[in-house]
């Protein structure tokens, strides 16, 4: 199956679809395998769940720029909405389905662990920003600050979600 076809495939299906590119060899997509499958059982009314094996369809992992695995495509009017690489929480998961399933704009949710050394990084290099006067850093810090709460700033969310609707030009 090429990359036309599967998202042909993904267009026909009528509900949008979670692809899970693994293969048997790999230990991450076993750990994810059975968090999947239990998702998929849990949404299988509202979305469709395709396995697929990365060794027995090469062409088109090389065509979706699938680069390693485990990973997960989400597909919703025949198009990739949103992916997920490496083994993930089950939380993580269940919070894509969730929003694929509803409608939603999907976006990867940040870990626990990348959210504290986000912020803890940001602050310190706001604090020695300020403490030095290297006043070129006081951005930088703020920025990192930033990356560690933007999932959960209202403003942010509206605003994005404002470009999200914009149609890039041909």
């Amino acid at each position: 199956m090429d990359q036309k076809q599967f998202l042909e495939k993904a267009k026909a299906s009528g509900k949008p679809a979670v692809v899970d590119f693994w293969a048997p060899w790999c230990a991450p997509c076993r750990m994810t395998k059975p968090v999947l499958e239990k998702l998929a059982r849990e949404y299988q009314d509202e979305v469709d769940f395709w396995p697929v094996n990365s060794d027995q369809n090469q062409e088109l992992l090389q065509e979706l720029k699938i680069y390693s695995i485990p990973t997960v495509l989400f597909i919703r009017d025949g198009k990739v909405a949103g992916r997920m690489t490496g083994a993930q929480r089950e939380e993580a998961y269940r919070q894509m389905f969730a929003a694929l399933a509803n409608g939603e704009t999907l976006q990867n949710p940040i870990s626990p662990v990348d959210r504290l050394l986000r912020l803890g990084i940001g602050t310190a290099t706001t604090i020695f920003a300020l403490q030095t006067s290297t006043w070129w850093l006081l951005p930088l810090g703020l920025l990192i600050l930033f990356t560690g709460i933007y999932d959960r700033c209202p403003l942010w969310k509206a605003i994005s979600s404002h470009f999200s609707g914009l149609k890039k030009p041909s």
